[in-house]
């Protein structure tokens, strides 16, 4: 399933999350002609990437940062990019700029040191924008947990988009990264789910101080446990395909 939007998009215009949006973009642009050769990839991986049992030998701190803008294939970066656009400028827009990209990089930074403890010497280089942006998820999943969130569900050949507060779409998707974690041996590679878990447990606490500020419950009474702004409304566009009915 895939988040294609949200129905609350921002009343100010999310400089941060778009400027995060073309960095990444412009990153994995630059090394995406060498991505097929396998021992040039590696090596920009392993350089800028985080590599658990380096980092545990008291090495390669920088990369915790560096490794969020890195990104293994197109599918990798377009969906944690997807992800970003939908839910980061609601977040955004309730925390200021500078502030949100603190957020950001602080969750990223808990993603990272999450998967480091659940592999500690494990010698594969962790990239990606997916636990910073997890982080981003977690705040989002507590300022509005009812916002409507419209998914796109796949089945074989079936496409559909359902409407489902965020709530419930945040939900699944964590218990998923906790489930798949505990379910991948440690250090076997992949995707890093113990980051996702990581940075989403990181967005969650380090927003819960702006949540009893703004009422905590009473916040969600106030807002219904939405953006504190008008919903959007979407038209559902019918198509031109005549209807062929069955014959029988």
């Amino acid at each position: 399933m895939f988040p294609i939007r949200d129905h609350n998009p921002s009343e100010r215009t999310p400089y941060v999350t778009l400027a995060l949006i073309a960095i990444n973009v412009v990153i994995f642009l630059s090394y995406f002609p060498i991505l097929g050769d396998a021992r040039a990839s590696t090596q920009v991986f392993l350089t800028w990437g985080l590599v658990p049992a380096e980092l545990s030998s008291g090495g390669g701190v920088a990369n915790i940062f560096t490794s969020m803008f890195l990104h293994g294939g197109i599918m990798h970066l377009l969906g944690n990019m997807l992800f970003l656009w939908v839910f980061g400028d609601n977040l955004e827009d309730e925390l200021g700029h500078g502030t949100f990209l603190g957020f950001y990089l602080l969750s990223g930074m808990g993603a990272g040191l999450a998967q480091v403890i659940s592999a500690p010497n494990s010698p594969i280089p962790m990239v990606g924008a997916s636990g910073a942006i997890a982080g981003v998820l977690g705040g989002y999943l507590l300022l509005y947990p009812k916002a409507r969130v419209d998914v796109l569900f796949i089945i074989v050949i079936i496409f559909k988009i359902i409407p489902i507060p965020a709530g419930i779409v945040l939900t699944v998707w964590f218990a998923m990264q906790v489930f798949s974690g505990a379910a991948t041996p440690a250090g076997s590679g992949g995707v890093a789910y113990w980051a996702h878990a990581g940075g989403f447990l990181a967005g969650l606490v380090m927003i819960l101080p702006l949540w009893l500020k703004l009422g905590g419950p009473g916040f969600w009474r106030r807002t219904h446990g939405h953006p504190d702004h008008p919903e959007a409304r979407y038209r559902r566009v019918s198509t031109r395909i005549p209807k062929v009915r069955r014959r029988r």
